[in-house]
């Protein structure tokens, strides 16, 4: 079966086609379009799933200009969805950067604490919220495509009431977090314990605003609604600027009026993305209002084993670094040793959260192709997607090495922090190299439903292969520093590469049914039908 022509368009005359072969033939509707732009913009993920079927066997008898029309097309899609969830990321990331900075202003003690808190504290939370925000990247993706469009706002509800639950728990760490941070920063004394603390019982506020924006962005996000997410994001960030200023450097309420002003800027975040979800018409059909349908139990408990599956895999991912840092503790020269891989690692939060940005778009992509019931087009993303991917990773590293002279200036002047900094540049270029796949794989089979294998894979990868070598290399080696940071690119490479092969060896055809199977049981089949009748 071949595309059927566009009604806009015009063949060519038919002495252009003399020389085409009995494969292209077949597929004349693709080539006979006035430019290449307009092909892209006029067909569906249905018409060029077709395509792929007829002709997913014979890609040597079909010519280049047509691949290059199909990744034209497909990259189109990637990129409308990649720079906005990039923004977001980035931009959100930033609330915390900006605290920070402003923090540096009271005295190195208060930026001491504030940036151990973020360290122990954030990391886990930040792991536990968005790990559990996962499933509803996979259910409410798949449940896009599938158009069964009322069950994603059941979705969402279930999710933001689970994650408010876990909330709870957390915020006792949170309130009485000094004897972790004392833990954490062995080096530290424990007056930084203790203002660590302080600025971790103003953080609490922004746990419960994390268990509502995470699940909402996805949500929204899954119904490719992203430009909005970005320019909220972008105006969130101002905003955040001129408050934290105002509270810090005019009203001087110190550390914790910072860690407040924090939480205050993610729950206006919360508030703007939150009325937006329900007067927007752009939600109209996925937001069907609140609904006691949430608490029906028979879709309850397989949602709950998709979002452990989805908050283990995070939070291995999340504190990886974390215990790379505090092994690091117990290498000589310790200040020196924290402080050049602190600045190291805040250079790979930066790509991390760039990367961060793509794995949504990533996840988005497939699991709306696979509720669509179009594996080969979900298929053809993942390939399109890791080779932009790889692509930016590589444009990002070699700037790292060009640039790092300077970029090591920028946070110290010391001069034997310094040294070992620049040493280990090399190691953060490689990482920038292997982050982009990295997270765009995560994403891939995120979207996919596969967060159960990814969490076995990020421990064994992770905690039992990379930790151990950067062990043996860190501290019977003399590498030192760099055999911790080698540990660490040794264990995500072996992830990697891991997951690539699971997605490599993947049968689209029966994720297609396993989709369809995962929503039903998620949100409950009966539920569904009655969701989708009530709205239609």
């Amino acid at each position: 079966m071949t595309i059927p022509k566009n009604p806009k368009t015009k063949e060519k005359p038919q002495d252009s086609q003399h020389n085409m072969s009995s494969s292209l033939h077949q597929s004349q509707p693709l080539l006979l379009i006035h430019g290449d732009e307009a092909w892209i913009t006029s067909y569906s993920s249905a018409q060029v799933e077709e395509f792929l079927k007829e002709h997913g066997d014979k890609e040597k008898l079909v010519t280049w200009r047509l691949w290059i029309r199909l990744v034209g097309w497909e990259t189109r899609l990637i990129l409308k969805l990649s720079w906005p969830s990039v923004t977001c990321a980035l931009f959100t990331y930033m609330l915390t950067f900006v605290t920070l900075i402003f923090v540096g202003h009271l005295g190195d003690s208060q930026l001491a604490a504030a940036s151990l808190a973020c360290l122990g504290l954030q990391s886990l939370a930040f792991g536990v919220m968005m790990g559990m925000s996962a499933a509803v990247q996979t259910l409410c993706g798949q449940a896009f495509g599938a158009k069964k469009y009322a069950a994603m706002g059941i979705i969402c509800q279930r999710s933001i009431i689970l994650q408010l639950g876990a909330a709870i728990p957390l915020t006792f760490l949170y309130a009485y977090c000094g004897p972790l941070l004392r833990f954490i920063g062995k080096h530290e004394s424990n007056e930084i314990a203790e203002l660590g603390q302080v600025f971790g019982r103003g953080l609490v506020p922004q746990l419960y605003a994390y268990a509502l924006v995470f699940p909402m962005q996805r949500f929204l996000m899954a119904q490719n609604i992203v430009n909005f997410l970005a320019y909220v994001a972008v105006g969130v960030f101002l905003f955040h600027v001129l408050l934290t200023w105002l509270v810090v450097s005019v009203l001087g309420c110190g550390l914790l009026g910072a860690a407040l002003s924090l939480s205050l800027s993610l729950w206006v975040l919360v508030l703007i993305i939150g009325l937006y979800i329900i007067l927007s018409p752009s939600c109209k059909k996925t937001w069907t209002g609140f609904s006691l349908k949430v608490f029906q139990m028979k879709g309850f408990w397989p949602y709950v084993k998709l979002t452990a599956s989805s908050t283990v895999m995070m939070c291995l991912e999340a504190c990886y670094c974390l215990v790379v840092y505090l092994e690091s503790e117990m290498l000589p020269n310790p200040t020196i040793v924290l402080d050049s891989l602190a600045i190291c690692i805040n250079y790979l939060n930066w790509s991390n959260n760039f990367s961060s940005g793509m794995l949504v778009a990533s996840s988005v992509r497939v699991s709306n192709e696979l509720g669509a019931g179009n594996p080969r087009v979900a298929k053809f993303s993942i390939g399109v997607f890791n080779g932009i991917g790889f692509l930016i990773s590589l444009v990002f590293s070699v700037m790292i090495l060009i640039f790092r002279v300077g970029l090591v200036k920028l946070y110290t002047t010391d001069s034997e922090v310094f040294e070992v900094t620049h040493s280990l540049f090399p190691l953060v270029a490689i990482s920038f190299l292997i982050t982009g796949n990295h997270y765009i794989l995560f994403g891939q089979a995120i979207g996919s439903g596969r967060q159960s294998v990814v969490g076995w894979v990020n421990l064994v990868s992770y905690y039992v292969i990379g930790l151990t070598i950067a062990c043996l290399l860190g501290f019977k080696t003399s590498l030192g520093v760099a055999g911790l940071y080698w540990g660490l690119i040794i264990g995500t490479v072996l992830q990697t590469a891991t997951v690539g092969i699971v997605i490599i060896r993947t049968n689209w055809d029966s994720e297609v049914d396993k989709a369809a199977d995962r929503l039903k049981k998620s949100a409950d089949d009966d539920i569904l039908n009655d969701l989708v009748d009530d709205n239609y």
